[in-house]
């Protein structure tokens, strides 16, 4: 009887946390005590408006591999400080595509500064498929820099299916035996020697040209 007396907002308060702040996909795979900290950042991602998709896949990622847990959190947390980055590069409507594409570049040696000068030259144009072929690129073996510098250097006039064919060429050429500067120079100077050919257009920064589509 005495317990019907107590204020409904004590009891309330009284209350552990419930599922609120619990990602269900995360229970029985990542350990209780990372799980209780990637819930943490999963709720402060949100109150930043970061897109948590991510971040939950990140999680199940390293409990699927095995990791330990102080790993599983340390790589939700890096991932995190990534998408904050590119947010603030790509710009508050940038899409969870582009913001995991973009974390990508970030963590294959691509700067900020890179990220932001791709939004600038691209404004209103979506930035995932430019970001992804950054790293991509360096993966096979371009340095971070000329990656960049590349990917930068067609931002302006390339759509989705340039910079596709463009990646595609480079690491075949790397496939073929050559080295991946030497690969994306030749695939560089090919564009440029488009210049020549009637009803191109140059691509601003580099010299280099695209077909002027009718």
């Amino acid at each position: 009887m005495r317990l019907g007396m107590i204020p409904l907002w004590l009891l309330i308060a009284a209350t552990p946390p419930m599922a609120r702040g619990q990602e269900p996909r995360l229970l029985g795979r990542v350990p209780d005590p990372a799980r209780a900290q990637v819930d943490a950042i999963l709720d402060a991602a949100r109150v930043r408006g970061l897109p948590v998709e991510p971040l939950v896949d990140r999680a199940l990622e390293g409990a699927t591999k095995g990791a330990p847990p102080a790993a599983i959190v340390a790589a939700v947390t890096r991932l995190r400080d990534e998408l904050v980055v590119v947010s603030r590069a790509f710009g508050e409507t940038a899409s969870t595509a582009e913001l995991t594409a973009g974390a990508s570049a970030l963590r294959a040696g691509a700067g900020a500064d890179d990220l932001a000068r791709l939004r600038r030259l691209r404004p209103g144009r979506p930035l995932t498929v430019a970001a992804a072929v950054m790293a991509d690129l360096v993966a096979a073996g371009v340095a971070a820099d000329t990656a960049a510098g590349a990917v930068l250097a067609l931002a302006q006039n390339a759509d989705d299916a340039d910079y596709i064919a463009f990646r595609r060429n480079v690491q075949r050429d790397i496939e073929l035996g050559a080295s991946p500067a030497a690969a994306l120079a030749v695939r560089i100077r090919s564009a440029t020697d488009l210049s020549s050919t009637p009803g191109s257009e140059t691509m601003p920064g580099t010299g280099a040209s695209r077909k002027r589509k009718p």
